[in-house]
C-alpha cells in the first residue's frame, strides 16, 4: 500500500480524535486504568472476598468454605473494644490537628510573606521528609520515664500534676511513653503537617474584601472570624481531616511503639495475618477501616473537602 492510500486512514483518525477529544484521552488513560483495575481493586477485592473463607483453628489452615462467622466476630465484645478505641482515637486526633493547624496555617495565609512564608512552609514539611519509624522510636524516648518530656515537666514544677493525670482510667501508663496521651501525642505530631496545609491553602482564597466588608459593617473579630472565616476554612478542615482520619485508623506501628497494651485494627490485622495465619479474619478486619472511611469521606463531601484538596 502507497504513501498515499495509507495518508487519508491518518487523517480520518486524527479528525476522529480532533472531533472528539474525549476519545484521545481515555487512549491516554486507558494503560493507567487497566492497572489501577486489575493491579490495586483486583488484589482489594480477592482480599475481601477471603474475609467469608474458614480457617481451621486445629490445622491452622485455611480453607475455601465459604462463612459469615469471621464477619460476626467483628461485633464480638473483645474486637468491638479494637474498633472503638481506633475510631475514638482518630476523631480526638482529628479535632486535635484542626485545633493546632489553624492558628499556624492562619499566620502562613495572611501575614507571613517572602522569605518567612518559605520558612513556615520548610518548618511544616520538615518532619515529612525523615522517616516515620525513626520519628516514631524518637519520640519513646523523648516520652520515657527520664526522657526530655518529664525533664522538661520537672523543671517547671508540673511532675506531680502529670502523675496524677497518669493515674486517670482513660489515660492509662506509668509514664508518657507507656500511656493513651503519649499516643495521642505521637500521633498528633506525625500527622499535623496534613491538617495545616488544606487549612492554609482554604485560607489564602478567602478574599481580603470579605474581611474588610465584615469590618466595614461593624462586626467584632470574633464575629469575623465566627460567621466569615471559619465557614469558608471549612472545606479546607475537612479536607485535612480525611488525612489525619484516615492514617490514624490504619496505624499500627504507633501502637506498637507508644501506649499501654491493647490492640487497634492495623495491629489486629497483621497480627491475625503474620502472626498466626489467620488471613479470612484479618480480611474481615480489613473491611472495617474501609467502611468507616467510606462514611467519612460521604460526611466530608458535603462540606467541600473534595473543592480544597
Amino acid at each position: 500500500m502507497s504513501i498515499a492510500q495509507r495518508s487519508p486512514r491518518r487523517v480520518n483518525i486524527s479528525a476522529v480524535f480532533w472531533r472528539k477529544p474525549v476519545y484521545g484521552l481515555l487512549l491516554l488513560l486507558l494503560g493507567p486504568l487497566m492497572w489501577f483495575g486489575i493491579v490495586y481493586l483486583g488484589s482489594l477485592l480477592t482480599l475481601l472476598w477471603q474475609g467469608f473463607y474458614t480457617f481451621d483453628d486445629f490445622t491452622m489452615s485455611v480453607t475455601p468454605d465459604l462463612t459469615f462467622a469471621n464477619l460476626l466476630a467483628l461485633f464480638n465484645p473483645a474486637n468491638y473494644d479494637i474498633i472503638l478505641r481506633t475510631l475514638v482515637m482518630a476523631m480526638c486526633v482529628t479535632v486535635a490537628s484542626a485545633i493546632l493547624a489553624f492558628p499556624m496555617a492562619w499566620y502562613m495565609a495572611r501575614y507571613a510573606q517572602g522569605k518567612w512564608k518559605a520558612f513556615f512552609y520548610i518548618a511544616v514539611m520538615l518532619p515529612m521528609w525523615a522517616s516515620y519509624i525513626v520519628k516514631a522510636y524518637a519520640w519513646t524516648l523523648l516520652l520515657a520515664r527520664d526522657g526530655v518530656a518529664q525533664w522538661f515537666l520537672s523543671h517547671l514544677g508540673l511532675e506531680p500534676l502529670l502523675a496524677a493525670f497518669l493515674t486517670l482510667p482513660a489515660v492509662g501508663g506509668n509514664t508518657l511513653s507507656t500511656s493513651g496521651l503519649g499516643r495521642f501525642l505521637v500521633f498528633v505530631y506525625i500527622w499535623l503537617p496534613f491538617m495545616i496545609l488544606p487549612i492554609q491553602a482554604a485560607l489564602e482564597r478567602l478574599p481580603p474584601s470579605l474581611l474588610q466588608a465584615s469590618a466595614d459593617l461593624g462586626a467584632h473579630p470574633r464575629q469575623t472570624f465566627r460567621y466569615v472565616v471559619l465557614p469558608l476554612a471549612v472545606p479546607g478542615v475537612a479536607a485535612g481531616s480525611i488525612f489525619t482520619f484516615s492514617l490514624t485508623l490504619g496505624d499500627f506501628i504507633v501502637p506498637q511503639l507508644v501506649g499501654p497494651p491493647g490492640y487497634f485494627i492495623g495491629n489486629m490485622v497483621y497480627s491475625q495475618q503474620g502472626a498466626i495465619g489467620n488471613m479470612p479474619m484479618a480480611a474481615a478486619f480489613t473491611l472495617v477501616p474501609m467502611v468507616l472511611i467510606a462514611l467519612y469521606l460521604a460526611f466530608v463531601k458535603r462540606l467541600g473537602a473534595f473543592d480544597a484538596l
